[in-house]
């Protein structure tokens, strides 16, 4: 009879696990993360509510895999490109030039942690809370599971108060994380040292050093394909094993976990072994580990305390205060709401807290009431700074977003290209170098052309000729061209186009992420498309029925089936490129923030596809 109690409730956690995320979808309650609705769910039938789910040894091991993968696809989810990314020197709309965002981040996160510390010591010299240090990593942490799909629903990933957002985020996730597993070491009563904890982050060098080998042997390269899975074995083995190590030299399991997924950013997996992740993470474990987080926790009991009413409001405001106050110093840079915003989304807290809480509860840092007042403090943040963080921060829906693109060297190919680009969406500079012959035909020209001593470094520098989103570079040498180019990247402009006729010197340049175009190459395959696909070329030549990139960036749509889309008109979908990936659509392709849909149809039914996907 035991054990069909406990496989019954193992049946309603699995199914309540299901259907949250689609009750969340029909009530619209889309602003709200799915783990609060999951949460929220374990609520209605744990402790809290119906009471139906009984103690249930699959469920402790589910739940604690839920707790480790969690961990680990946080790690995973650290993009360490952001640290390496150079701030553009672009003005903003108030002259202002925009800040380097690593190098402010690390200013504002260690105000945010010095000001987390001194309100932790308020709250014990109140008598509320007994550790000051842990109440310290609680307030300082940010929940990178929350800042950045915010950001990517708001498309402001690629731009720099974006990008300073979350790389906070970041910062703080791995300095808690690190000095979470820290603290546990030296108050724990359990057998651990110091030089134990820095053995397992030695082992978790060499494992790196050792998988990077591994990616690079030929028999090993072999394997990816098939049925073998190899890489998928490699992630597992290597998750395995630093959660035992960690175990083994008395740390947290999680912090073995979370290594290993920064390991895995760190070698920059291919982003369908990520989505494999995500969806076995996301899809079974992790959404078990939060209803049974929402199952245990007695939210009547808490809110019959005096002490919990009373802490909730004060650790709630101070999560407020050391985020808003530090942020304050990007108002040099933007405006009141700008900044507001940030800080209210940087409050977020969520997945490590929820860690921490159970952490502290173990070793006896905190007891299980204070646990669960922590708990519950993750969730109303979690749903509170989200939408705070939409009502007040500015955007520009509906103006649509111009891009600047400056063109170095005028020639037949840039000279019409440069006015026939839509001015609704490009903003369009020409550079050439001056040339008195021409001079007095170009004051007549309808061509605006901005003459430079010399392409060089200096001079296009001086006249913020790198302060645009898109550098087309095409002058008459190629190796001017390269120079140009990669010192446009190093600079931190988004996209930088070079005019290469060399292959090998294409190639170069392709690794260092710059678009390289051959006029001469171009031109030969033109010409053969026209001798042997006549129609093709008509549908890439003619205007009414061309092909057109329209770029995803309306959350709405993300994840829905192409079969499932309300409308598409005559439009037809060719082609989706999804990062270097390119996938060719059917039926049941869902599209994702981010993907670059090529589509031909007609003008009218290209243009309102557009403004479905295209939200900006």
């Amino acid at each position: 009879m035991g054990t069909n109690s406990s496989i019954l409730s193992l049946v309603i956690v699995v199914v309540v696990a299901f259907l949250a995320p689609i009750v969340r979808e029909r009530l619209k309650l889309t602003l709200m993360p799915v783990v609060v609705t999951e949460i929220i769910a374990g609520l209605i039938i744990g402790k809290s509510g119906l009471d139906i789910i009984g103690p249930d040894p699959w469920l402790d091991i589910l739940s604690t895999f839920g707790l480790i993968f969690l961990m680990f696809l946080s790690g995973v989810e650290i993009d360490f490109s952001v640290f390496t990314k150079k701030s553009s020197s672009t003005r903003l709309k108030n002259g202002n030039k925009e800040p380097n965002s690593f190098g402010i981040s690390m200013i504002i996160f260690t105000f945010i942690f010095i000001l987390s510390y001194l309100l932790a010591l308020v709250l014990a010299a109140i008598g509320l809370i007994e550790s000051p240090f842990f109440m310290t990593l609680v307030i300082s942490t940010i929940s990178l599971g929350v800042v950045l799909p915010t950001l990517k629903e708001e498309n402001l990933t690629s731009k720099t108060i974006g990008q300073t957002i979350l790389i906070i985020a970041v910062i703080a996730d791995l300095a808690t994380m690190i000095l979470l597993a820290v603290y546990v070491t030296f108050t724990s009563d359990e057998d651990g040292n110091m030089w134990l904890l820095l053995l397992l982050f030695a082992a978790g060098i060499l494992l790196y050093f050792l998988a990077r080998w591994f990616s690079q042997v030929s028999f090993f390269k072999s394997m990816l394909k098939g049925s073998v899975q190899i890489d998928t074995r490699a992630i597992f083995a290597l998750l395995i094993v630093l959660v035992g190590l960690s175990e083994s030299v008395g740390a947290e399991n999680i912090l073995g976990a979370f290594l290993a997924g920064v390991l895995i950013s760190l070698l920059s997996p291919n982003p369908d072994i990520v989505q494999k992740l995500d969806s076995f993470g996301y899809g079974f474990l992790i959404p078990i580990f939060f209803v049974m987080v929402g199952v245990n926790l007695d939210i009547w009991t808490l809110l019959s305390d005096p002490t919990t009413l009373l802490l909730i409001p004060l650790l709630f405001l101070a999560l407020v205060i050391s985020k808003v106050v530090p942020v304050m110093i990007l108002k040099r840079w933007y405006d009141w709401k700008t900044v507001l915003g940030a800080g209210f989304l940087l409050t977020s807290t969520l997945s490590l807290v929820i860690a921490a809480a159970e952490i502290g509860k173990r070793i006896g840092v905190i007891s299980e009431q204070k646990a669960s007042t922590l708990i519950l403090l993750a969730v109303i943040t979690s749903i509170v700074t989200p939408i705070l963080f939409k009502k007040i921060f500015p955007t520009e829906k509906g103006k649509g977003v111009v891009k600047k693109i400056a063109f170095i060297g005028a020639n037949q190919l840039t000279l019409p290209l440069s006015i026939e680009l839509n001015p609704k969406k490009f903003e369009t500079y020409l550079y050439h170098t001056k040339q008195e012959k021409v001079e007095k035909s170009r004051q007549n020209s309808r061509f605006i052309v901005k003459e430079l001593p010399a392409y060089n470094i200096l001079e296009l520098t001086n006249a913020n000729v790198f302060d645009v989103d898109i550098v087309v570079i095409s002058s008459g040498n190629e190796e001017l061209n390269k120079e140009l180019a990669l010192y446009a990247k190093e600079h931190g402009v988004e996209r930088v186009i070079a005019r290469i006729e060399t292959q090998q010197l294409g190639e170069e340049l392709r690794e260092n992420n710059i678009e390289v175009f051959s006029t001469m190459l171009s031109s030969k395959m033109l010409l053969r498309a026209l001798i042997e696909s006549p129609s093709v070329m008509q549908m890439f030549t003619k205007q009414e029925s061309g092909l057109f990139q329209i770029n995803m960036t309306n959350a709405q749509y993300d994840g829905i089936p192409l079969r499932k889309f309300p409308y598409l008109g005559d439009a037809i979908i060719v082609r989706v490129f999804r990062n270097k990936d390119s996938i060719v659509p059917h039926g049941d392709t869902e599209l994702k923030i981010g993907d670059r849909v090529v589509v031909t149809g007609s003008p009218e039914s290209i243009e309102e596809l557009r403004q479905m996907l295209n939200n900006s």
